[in-house]
């Protein structure tokens, strides 16, 4: 276990941050608080932030190409202009129980979404993973999935990474960034080898995936073979995701959560529920954008 430099970069104290996404027109960085529920931006120039209420659970935001950026609310996706604070109906991806919730989501280089659902709280492995394409149309990848997560992309966009949290082996299929079709999925990395659970994901530059370990207090970093390369320290033990941004996408920056700790572990981790910026040594990559 090695330790980075961090910065606080938002003291939002969140219940449970996820989904930090740069987008790459604007230069900002949004995450949400699931919980709250919540959308944030951070603009790094000034280091200010903004938050907008949603009307039910958010479980993730993407940027959009036409502008503003795309949230995943219960049940289906939303437009969000952050300009005018406008929020429009999308596309329904998930018709399951109304204890279902959408989860992960990451834009794919076809500029499709990849968006998985799941019984809130991970208590029935009833959910499923998605591909919405641009015209808003969902088409099943794979169900009887408990807590979808760690969906990213190869640096060749011909890989996806995928965790189904409650198992926790982080997998990965082939994909064809032409047509957004996915094939046979096997394990890149079994449960055992890092602490914690694992949560959200990124892939740097050098095609080394940067996984949040839920409960295990840590980022750790996996090789291209699946090989653990580092594990890096963070200064709370529900980290819930990653994404590069910033300068020359040389930013790491971390969502955390409060939810589940008791009295005493707040007040012995008093920056659980920030937004953290490490400096890694390496950099991210470019996000795709929905084209939708």
């Amino acid at each position: 276990m090695t330790a980075a430099e961090f910065d606080v970069a938002a003291k939002t104290g969140d219940i449970l941050g996820e989904s930090p996404t740069w987008h790459p027109r604007t230069r900002e960085l949004f995450w949400v608080d699931l919980r709250r529920p919540c959308l944030h931006r951070l603009q790094p120039d000034s280091g200010a932030v903004t938050s907008w209420p949603m009307p039910e659970v958010i479980g993730s935001v993407v940027p959009r190409a036409s502008g503003g950026v795309v949230v995943a609310l219960r049940q289906g996706l939303h437009a969000f202009d952050p300009d005018s604070g406008q929020l429009a109906p999308l596309t329904t991806v998930e018709y399951g129980p109304p204890q279902h919730r959408l989860n992960d989501m990451k834009c794919d280089p076809a500029g499709g979404i990849i968006c998985g659902s799941m019984w809130d709280y991970g208590l029935h492995p009833s959910g499923a993973l998605y591909r919405i394409d641009s015209t808003g149309d969902p088409t099943l990848l794979r169900g009887r999935i408990a807590v979808p997560n760690a969906l990213c992309f190869s640096p060749d966009k011909r890989t996806l990474y995928f965790t189904d949290t409650r198992k926790g082996d982080i997998e990965r299929a082939d994909f064809d960034p032409a047509s957004g079709s996915v094939g046979r999925w096997s394990t890149f990395v079994t449960a055992q080898v890092a602490p914690g659970r694992p949560d959200g994901a990124t892939v740097d530059a050098e095609g080394f995936l940067w996984n949040a370990r839920y409960q295990g207090g840590a980022l750790a970093r996996f090789a291209p073979d699946g090989t653990l390369d580092r594990l890096v320290r963070v200064p709370v033990s529900q980290p819930t995701s990653c994404a590069f941004g910033g300068e020359g996408l040389r930013t790491l920056y971390v969502t955390t959560a409060t939810q589940t700790l008791n009295a005493v572990e707040r007040a012995e981790q008093p920056l659980a529920g920030a937004l953290l910026a490490l400096d890694v040594g390496v950099a991210g990559l470019p996000e795709p954008m929905f084209a939708g």
